[in-house]
């Protein structure tokens, strides 16, 4: 299977108070996602669902995002996440609380329909 890079979209998500990174992560994932209808898979004969989709988010504490739980949360595609660090964090005095911000870069493939 030969992937072709169709579509990149950038997006951000914050959580105000509670630094849910995962929460962070999704609003990222869906921010990106919604700026786009994706209807060129038609033209080759395939559906939304047989898209390829490859999700990198940027988050202060990777480990804390739950991969799965941001890719459930696409609408179509197979998806793999990758988290990495990046994105940025700002605590309250005491660091019991913050606002962090995640950020995703998604990108979208689709098979060419070539072997090798």
């Amino acid at each position: 299977m030969a992937l072709v890079r169709c579509v990149t979209e950038m997006g951000m998500g914050v959580d105000v108070h509670g630094l849910d990174y995962t929460l962070a992560a999704k609003r990222a994932v869906f921010d990106a996602t919604h700026h786009s209808s994706l209807g060129f898979a038609r033209l080759v004969g395939a559906t939304a669902d047989d898209l390829m989709i490859h999700v990198t988010i940027g988050a202060p504490r990777p480990e804390k995002v739950n991969a799965e739980e941001v890719a459930a949360s696409l609408p179509h595609g197979r998806a793999r996440v990758d988290v990495v660090v990046g994105g940025l964090e700002l605590l309250n005095e005491d660091g019991s609380d913050g606002t962090l911000i995640a950020n995703a870069i998604i990108t979208v493939s689709i098979d060419d329909g070539k072997s090798g």
